[in-house]
């Protein structure tokens, strides 16, 4: 059975001071037919925002993201399992920073772990542990996790689900005639080199993140692909019919 891994951005499943719950709940729908025909693995953004709804502190202190992360994650994670549960399953949470994929001993480790949940049927729920990693709450982003987690986990595909339904040769929020691009087999250099902004308050990721991370998947002969979070169609036609109608698919041809 072929493993995959599917990430969700903050902005796809909170809002503003809250959670997006009916997204979410449209998410799990998902995860749990996709769990019949995959493998997979789940990792997730938007435990600093589902803080936020609990405790409504500055959060763009570094502390107080630090805080808010240590009250959300058990919150979000309650949440998945809310709606898990309508489908008689579970998930387990797997917290991970960049220094635990630095450790082959710590990778492997992780590994066992996500490999006995998902031979017992649990969904893996995977996010960075803002709480402590102080670097990936400056810099870091779920987009580069999803990547490495996608290679070092066994996994041949990530979907990211966005806010951005794909990649396109210009901004499309700036130029009328920016067209998605279907197919990607090469990260240029030029792309990488765009002004980064993120897709809102509550994300650290943008499309340079994105790019980052389908660039480190090309390199090591693994496929990605960008879609929509908001209308879950075309990830739906991707994965359970085969079929693309959106999105960009990365993939060396």
């Amino acid at each position: 059975m072929q493993r995959i891994v599917i990430k969700v951005g903050s902005h796809v499943i909170s809002e503003e001071k809250k959670l997006s719950l009916e997204r979410i709940k449209n998410l799990v729908e998902f995860l749990a037919k996709l769990m019949e025909k995959y493998e997979v693995i789940l990792v997730t953004s938007a435990a600093i925002s589902a803080g936020h709804t609990k405790l409504d502190i500055d959060r763009k202190n570094l502390v107080n993201k630090q805080v808010l992360a240590a009250i959300g994650q058990p919150y979000l994670i309650s949440v998945y399992n809310e709606f898990l549960a309508h489908y008689n399953k579970i998930g387990g949470q797997i917290l991970l920073t960049g220094k635990d994929f630095d450790s082959i001993k710590a990778t492997k480790h992780a590994k066992n772990a996500i490999d006995t949940m998902i031979n017992l049927g649990i969904l893996p729920i995977i996010n960075e542990n803002d709480a402590t990693a102080i670097e990936e709450i400056v810099f870091g982003d779920n987009d580069s996790l999803s990547a490495y987690a996608t290679h070092f986990f066994d996994a041949n595909l990530l979907v990211i689900l966005s806010d951005i339904d794909g990649f396109y040769d210009k901004n499309p929020s700036e130029f009328k005639d920016a067209k998605r691009l279907n197919k990607v087999d090469k990260i240029l250099d030029s792309w990488l080199d765009m002004p980064i902004k993120t897709g809102s308050e509550h994300g650290t990721g943008g499309i340079i993140t994105k790019l980052k991370a389908a660039k480190f998947l090309l390199e090591n002969n693994k496929k990605m692909l960008l879609a929509s979070g908001f209308n879950l169609n075309v990830a739906k036609t991707f994965l359970l019919e085969n079929k693309q109608i959106g999105g960009t698919l990365f993939e060396n041809f």
